[in-house]
Order: C-alpha cells, then sequence, then structure tokens
C-alpha cells in the first residue's frame, strides 16, 4: 500500500510543491485548507501529473475537529505517514504593544495548539509502524523577534518548542518531529502576491526563495530523519 502525506495549509507555493515532491515519492496526499475551489484544483492538477490526492476542507483554527478531520482521512487513505503542517494567515502579524488576549488567542489556535491536536490524532498509528514524520513549516519570526512582526511570532516559538521535546520523546520510537523555519518570501505564496500587487506594504527587505527548495529541505528532513530543526535560507 503506498504511503499518505497529510499537507494542512495547502494553498500556493509552498502546499503545490511539498506534494509535487512526496507525490513524486509515490506517496498519496491529503490536501487540507479552506478554500474548497483552490483544493479540487490542485487534486486535478496532480492527477493529470500522476499524483493520486483527495480534498479534505477545513478550517485549522479549530484544533477540537481536528479529530474527526485525521479521522475522515484515514478512511479514505487507509493510513498516515508523513504529516506536514504549514498555513499562513496573512493578517496574523501585530505589532507586539497591540497584541491582546483575543488576538493572540486565535494565532494560538492555528500555530500550535491544532499541531498538538495532529500530534495527539496521528502519533500512535506513527509509533505502532515505528516510521514516520510530523514536519512543521514556519517563519523565522519563530526564532527572531521584530518589531511590528509579533503574534505569529511568540505562537510558533511556542510550537518549536514543542516539536523539539516531542523529537526527543519520539525519535527511539522510530518517528521523526521537525521544525523548519523560513525567512524569506515564498514564491508563489499569497504573501508574496500580496506584495507584488501592492496590497501589502512590506517593512523590511526579505529574499526570495524556491517553494520547490524548501520542499526538497522538507523531504531530506523526513528521508534522512538526520535534523529536527533547521532554518532556511
Amino acid at each position: 500500500m503506498s504511503k499518505t502525506l497529510v499537507l494542512l495549509g495547502a494553498g500556493t507555493g509552498l502546499g503545490p510543491a511539498i506534494a509535487r515532491r512526496f507525490g513524486g515519492e509515490g506517496f498519496r496526499i491529503a490536501l487540507v485548507a479552506r478554500n474548497r475551489g483552490r483544493l479540487a484544483a490542485l487534486v486535478d492538477q496532480l492527477a493529470a501529473e500522476g499524483i493520486e490526492a483527495a480534498a479534505f476542507p477545513a478550517d485549522l483554527a479549530r484544533p477540537a475537529e481536528i479529530p474527526v478531520l485525521v479521522d475522515g482521512i484515514r478512511d479514505r487513505f487507509e493510513r498516515i505517514d508523513v504529516v506536514a503542517y504549514a498555513p499562513l494567515d496573512l493578517n496574523g502579524f501585530t505589532p507586539a504593544a497591540d497584541l491582546t488576549p483575543v488576538v493572540m488567542q486565535q494565532l494560538l489556535d492555528l500555530y500550535f495548539l491544532t499541531p498538538i491536536a495532529l500530534v495527539q490524532a496521528v502519533l500512535g498509528e506513527l509509533r505502532d509502524r515505528g516510521e514516520g514524520s510530523i514536519l512543521i513549516s514556519q517563519s523565522v519570526s519563530a526564532t527572531q523577534p521584530a518589531p511590528v512582526l509579533s503574534g505569529i511570532g511568540p505562537a510558533m516559538a511556542a510550537t518549536r518548542n514543542y516539536i523539539q521535546s516531542l523529537s526527543a520523546e519520539i525519535s527511539p520510537h522510530g518517528v521523526h518531529a521537525a521544525t523548519l523555519q523560513i525567512g524569506a518570501m515564498i514564491r508563489g505564496s499569497a504573501v508574496h502576491s500580496a506584495l507584488l500587487s501592492g496590497a501589502l506594504e512590506p517593512n523590511t527587505e526579505f529574499p526570495e526563495i524556491d517553494p520547490a527548495d524548501i520542499a526538497e529541505t522538507l523531504w531530506e528532513m523526513h528521508a534522512k530523519r538526520d535534523a529536527s530543526d533547521l532554518q532556511l535560507p
């Protein structure tokens, strides 16, 4: 039976690149995001490339719904082997001075509590099988705080701390957990498109990175299992 990648945050830019990289290795792809139309289009694109995929529309800011989501994916594909979590909310960056508990709770749901819910939903299967990976892609603000770019950073920093602790606990059971901090603008992403259109005004200069390069790094992190925390570029 072919292995299955669960790709959460399958938007533009990075999501399709991850799907194609793992799909090229024979993985079937469970695509999770809110936009049903975009998911359906990506399923068709992948099918045309010989990659089996299915769409699972869901709001990742609702951690309580993750167990049902994972059960649905498991019903469709029978097994889960790799989880790749890579959502990004364009409205997530907030000046630290303006950050409120209400805003922070929303960010914690998406970037911290949902990853925890995912681990709880898939870890038993991976540990029983003695293999698999949990890969979290996030902003470099998790490790490098910056003015007016708070909010996301603290939530992702908590996730990084959690995943590193988890990695040490589950690696003896054959399961790999890792975080990848991205310090560049991902070509083709929603943020990149907003910058190019002028809809988003940058307050600092970011290098650009090809999403295929990030996808390759994530594949290597899964396949080689020799890194639990990396940064690009």
